[in-house]
């Protein structure tokens, strides 16, 4: 019986094992693809992800405007955040409140929450060690906690009562509505958020001993974007801030973000994302641990503007000393156009900040009432006042509507009612007939009411218009590269019509009509007449080009699209006449800012045409014009001063010494200097 048990078990020990030897064969010669695919699976099994990274941002001449580099964040983790958050100490009040034993819960927790806030206020009181006050370390803890505790609140609000409009109506009980939020839990709530950077390895070393034996505080490597110039160009350089929609790269893996990764939020950063933004690279290891395939990181495209960051940052300066500028305090809007191409050499919107502590000091400058993140020179449109009157003259020369020597009087004299007054009159109860005939070239010279408000009214409003939106009023610039699809830099179009267009028109067929009667107003730059710093630089560098419209630009190696405006030799004639009798002439409106520095200008082989320009309700000062040398080079300025009273005294002292930077750094005439008593030309 014995014996045949055995041979029974060694039959079928045989049976397997001839199966498994037979397996083994098939396996060998005969490969299943889908077994060798779920092997193959198995083999590589760890992949690894290469971080990111951005382009950089150059001026003109190849300054680093933007750039990434390699550094450390200190984070905090959202548990010891919330310490600080009075939502989340209130939920937990209310849960012990309702518990059986409230009062032995209630009393046991406040001891708890008490010692969790002298913690945290231990580890805030440290990390001001690294720079920033104990407001500034509150601010970016609280900016934390409001993300995080809107988006408990906002999905509580969905999951609860998914038909509702609105949570409050929804749930009236506040009480009832912070439980259910405090019930939310999601994955941000268990993540790390950066509270400050560390500028240098002692900062990093110092933080690790300093953090040792606190929880809820790490060092985390990211790649930090710098902007080395600080507050230069912010508005026009723009910022990156995490990712907070995955859209723009959605169907690529290593281009689309990760979390806490960054992306453009404004200006340049965020127009050129496809651009700057870089591809992650990957690593595939084995089960062995052996490398099997690996995928570079493609860093971003660099992308270079037309700007000048050194003159942009020296004009930001003088705008801002109160020794040079009276106006130091007030909100100014400065571009500076090279004529020859259009591009941007500047482009200056003041109050600034300082880019590389924006993403702390973003909750205070947003609420600061002189609007820093504003980029005047195009987000802000104005009344131009009479730095329109060129291209007024300009219709109604080549409409035929009046000669260049017409005489249209200027007597002093209020004007006839609905009518505008002359700024002569009403300031100095006089008029400029009695300085001079008050024709075309002297009527720009004296910028007279009178002449323009009448001129305008004898034009057809649609041919007026189509000067206007010829000229570049009334519509936005396209200042982004093709590659960028749809996206734009964020501007304002300005009104050439009484009415304001229900979208941003791209033809002169979408612009509303003008009435005859706001004409009147249009000629001395009011009434609903509305354009942007940028438009009125562009239109002076239109008139310098003897009458070649070009569209500005921002970034290098985009084409400028360009059109003749068909204008005769004989209106830029006059047209140039009268600018330049405005800064060189007795009764030029800028002629007295100018004089002390007309032969210095001589001498550095420039010429300047100028227009002043002021406004009222709302009030702000204008100078716009160009500059011109013997060899042809040129270029084109706006200034605008929000609340300035008047274009010859707030706005032209600026315009004139900027057009001096302008010299300095070769964008038009020679520098000349006087040195120890001797005449320099450089």
């Amino acid at each position: 019986m014995y014996h045949q048990r055995v041979k029974i078990f060694a039959i079928i020990v045989t049976a397997v094992l001839a199966v498994c030897v037979v397996r083994l064969a098939r396996m060998q010669l005969a490969p299943d693809p889908d077994l060798d695919e779920k092997i193959e699976q198995l083999r590589l099994q760890q992949t690894r992800t290469l971080q990111t990274a951005r382009g950089k941002i150059l001026d003109r001449n190849g300054n680093i405007l933007a750039q990434d580099v390699p550094g450390f964040e200190l984070h905090i983790g959202y548990e010891l955040s919330s310490i600080a958050d009075e939502r989340v100490r209130r939920a937990k009040l209310l849960v012990a409140q309702r518990s059986d034993d409230a009062d032995e819960k209630l009393s046991e927790l406040k001891v708890k929450l008490d010692s969790q806030q002298q913690y945290l206020e231990m580890v805030m009181q440290r990390l001001t060690f690294f720079g920033p006050d104990e407001y500034e370390i509150k601010s970016r803890i609280d900016a934390i906690n409001d993300r995080i505790w809107n988006l408990r609140n906002h999905l509580a609000w969905k999951r609860n009562y998914p038909d509702s409009n609105d949570f409050i109506s929804a749930q009236p009980d506040p009480n009832a509505r912070l439980l259910l939020a405090a019930k939310v839990d999601i994955a941000e709530m268990h993540e790390s958020y950066p509270i400050l950077d560390l500028q240098n390895e002692e900062d990093v070393f110092d933080a690790q001993i300093e953090f040792a034996d606190v929880n809820g505080i790490s060092i985390v490597p990211e790649n930090h974007r710098i902007y080395p110039f600080g507050d230069a160009a912010c508005q026009v350089i723009g910022w990156v801030r995490p990712e907070q929609k995955d859209e723009l790269f959605a169907d690529d893996p290593l281009f689309s973000y990760e979390q806490g990764e960054m992306a453009g939020f404004s200006g340049v950063e965020y127009v050129c994302e496809p651009m700057l933004r870089g591809r992650r690279g990957e690593m595939v290891y084995d089960i062995d641990r052996e490398l099997v395939e690996k995928k570079e990181t493609q860093v971003g495209r660099d992308v270079q503007l037309t700007l000048d960051i050194a003159m942009q940052k020296q004009i930001q300066n003088y705008l801002a000393d109160c020794n040079a500028n009276t106006n130091c305090d007030a909100s100014i809007a400065v571009v500076v156009l090279n004529v020859a191409h259009g591009d941007i050499l500047a482009m200056v919107s003041t109050p600034v900040f300082d880019l590389n502590r924006i993403r702390y000091d973003y909750a205070k400058i947003v609420t600061d009432r002189g609007k820093p993140l504003r980029n005047r020179t195009i987000e802000s449109h104005y009344p131009p006042g009479s730095a329109v009157k060129p291209l007024i003259l300009v219709a109604g020369l080549e409409g035929h509507k009046i000669t260049a020597a017409e005489v249209i009087e200027c007597p002093a004299a209020k004007a006839p009612l609905y009518w505008p007054s002359c700024w002569i009159f009403n300031q100095y109860q006089t008029g400029h007939s009695l300085s001079w005939a008050n024709n075309a070239r002297n009527a720009i010279r004296g910028s007279c009411n009178i002449y323009f408000s009448q001129l305008a009214n004898r034009l057809n409003p649609a041919d007026l218009q189509r000067w206007l939106f010829d000229f570049g009023y009334g519509h936005e610039f396209r200042l982004a590269p093709v590659e960028v699809d749809d996206r734009s830099f964020r501007q304002v179009p300005g009104y050439i019509s009484s009415t304001v267009p229900r979208k941003s028109p791209e033809y002169f067929a979408e612009i509303p009509p003008l009435k005859k009667t706001d004409l009147r107003w249009f000629g001395i730059g009011q009434g609903n007449l509305r354009v942007t710093p940028l438009q009125v630089t562009n239109a002076m560098a239109a008139i310098a080009r003897k009458g070649l419209y070009k569209d500005p630009r921002l970034i290098m190696g985009k084409d400028s699209k360009s059109a003749s405006l068909e204008i005769s030799s004989g209106t830029l004639s006059v047209i140039y006449d009268g600018m330049k009798a405005v800064v060189t002439e007795q009764g030029g409106t800028a002629h007295g800012e100018f004089e002390p520095m007309n032969e210095y200008f001589r001498l550095c082989d420039v010429t300047i045409y100028g227009k002043t320009g002021s406004t009222q309700a709302p009030e702000h000062a204008w100078f716009g014009g160009f500059a011109k040398d013997s060899k042809g080079r040129a270029i084109s300025i706006a200034v605008v001063v929000e609340g300035g009273q008047h274009g010859s005294s707030d706005a032209a002292p600026l315009a004139r010494d900027i057009i001096d930077f302008c010299i300095q750094f070769g964008y038009v005439g020679q520098h000349y200097q006087i040195i120890s008593g001797q005449e320099e030309i450089r």
